[in-house]
């Protein structure tokens, strides 16, 4: 029972400071790779973070030597760093990893095809449409479902009409 809460001392003391160490060595890579690392999450994101997370456990938790774990953290970076510098470059390669924006809704009418697509409820529109603080439908353009999941709600009073949904979204 007693090795359920603790082992022993020497390796509480490795945990520590692989915990230290690590927790300064990855601060240091996100520091050095940018906002990018940061940024609010598409599926490309998600990937890199999660392996991240999991690299960094098992730092924390001794099943792989600090300076092993800070070069897979550092090459995981280096490849997200690379493949976002290749996708701003290859729109083949920026369509591999991000999907597109989807227009959810426009001029007053739900896109039933785009809900089905991206499994969103008239309801969740409805939401967001509220948070913009929007009180009439009449008053939305389009709502927008972004490449990261997040929306944009796009005013009617909100500059120059497009003339069509190619103008919202020119993948269409």
């Amino acid at each position: 029972m007693e090795d359920i809460f603790f082992s022993d001392g020497k390796n509480l003391l490795k945990i520590i400071i692989a915990t230290v160490v690590s927790y300064f060595a990855i601060l240091a890579i996100i520091r050095t790779m940018g906002k990018r690392t940061l940024a609010k999450m598409n599926a490309f994101d998600f990937v890199v973070t999660v392996t991240l997370g999991s690299t960094l456990s098992s730092m924390l938790l001794n099943k792989v030597p600090v300076l092993d774990g800070t070069v897979a953290v550092l090459i995981i970076v280096s490849l997200q760093y690379l493949i976002a510098y290749l996708a701003q470059r290859s729109q083949t390669i920026e369509k591999t990893i991000n999907s597109t924006p989807t227009i959810l809704f426009y001029n007053g009418e739900f896109i039933k095809e785009a809900l089905e697509k991206e499994r969103i409820t008239k309801e969740e529109v409805l939401a967001e449409i509220r948070s913009y603080r929007l009180e009439q439908l009449s008053e939305v353009r389009a709502v927008i479902m972004e490449i990261n999941g997040t929306f944009s709600v796009i005013k009617k009073d909100s500059g120059e009409e497009p003339t069509s949904l190619k103008d919202l979204n020119p993948d269409i």
